[in-house]
């Protein structure tokens, strides 16, 4: 299934930057039943997951937070919230299909920025409430932004559009955050890991 389930100016901008990084992998594609306009649950109009090999993981990204068909907000030089997310799983090179829980997860967040008009930027970081995921166990109980290294940000009919990467957090991880300063924080997480790819299983670095 394509990454989006209808063509419009600001969605063939994703999927054409989308389609300069992936070429032509179909991705796993989760589309929303009723547009939340129309009254449905989730803001996301959809969420698509794409196989990365170096290193293996998973790579959502998500449609919605701008401003997929015509232009509808006042500033002309930002499309829609002014971003999309990029989570990057870490994938088992056995694994043939990516998990689920990771499209209600970013569902969710979506819901914290539609109701709370609070969007998010790079260096933001924010609680979550408990792991960020109970598929599996983790302590990864928080969450920080970076812009994607790879997709970094695209000009689109309607205005930009920043790829935010979720990087999921330890609480003591977040502490350092607000005690010292995010940048000093995504420095030591990027470091080796420059993609900023999520290990559910990691252990705080505030341990080593």
């Amino acid at each position: 299934m394509a990454a989006s389930t209808y063509a419009t100016p600001g969605c063939d901008a994703l999927n054409a930057k989308l389609a300069s990084v992936y070429g032509k992998q179909e991705p796993k594609h989760w589309g929303t039943i009723m547009r939340y306009s129309d009254g449905g649950p989730d803001p996301l109009d959809g969420i698509s997951a794409y196989s990365v090999e170096q290193p293996p993981h998973w790579h959502f990204v998500t449609f919605g937070f701008s401003e997929l068909g015509d232009k509808k907000s006042r500033n002309k030089e930002v499309s829609g919230w002014g971003f999309e997310l990029s989570l990057r799983l870490k994938r088992d090179p056995r694994e043939k299909s990516p998990p689920e829980w990771p499209v209600a997860f970013l569902q969710k967040l979506a819901r914290y920025v539609f109701n709370n008009s609070t969007p998010f930027d790079h260096e933001h970081y924010i609680r979550w409430g408990g792991p960020i995921t109970k598929e599996v166990s983790t302590k990864l109980a928080a969450l920080i932004f970076s812009t994607d290294p790879v997709l970094g940000e695209v000009k689109t009919p309607n205005g930009s559009v920043k790829f935010l990467n979720a990087i999921g957090i330890t609480e003591d991880e977040h502490d350092f955050a607000g005690a010292h300063s995010p940048e000093e924080l995504l420095a030591r997480l990027l470091r080796g890991n420059p993609l900023g790819v999520v290990e559910l299983n990691r252990d705080s670095l505030q341990n080593d």
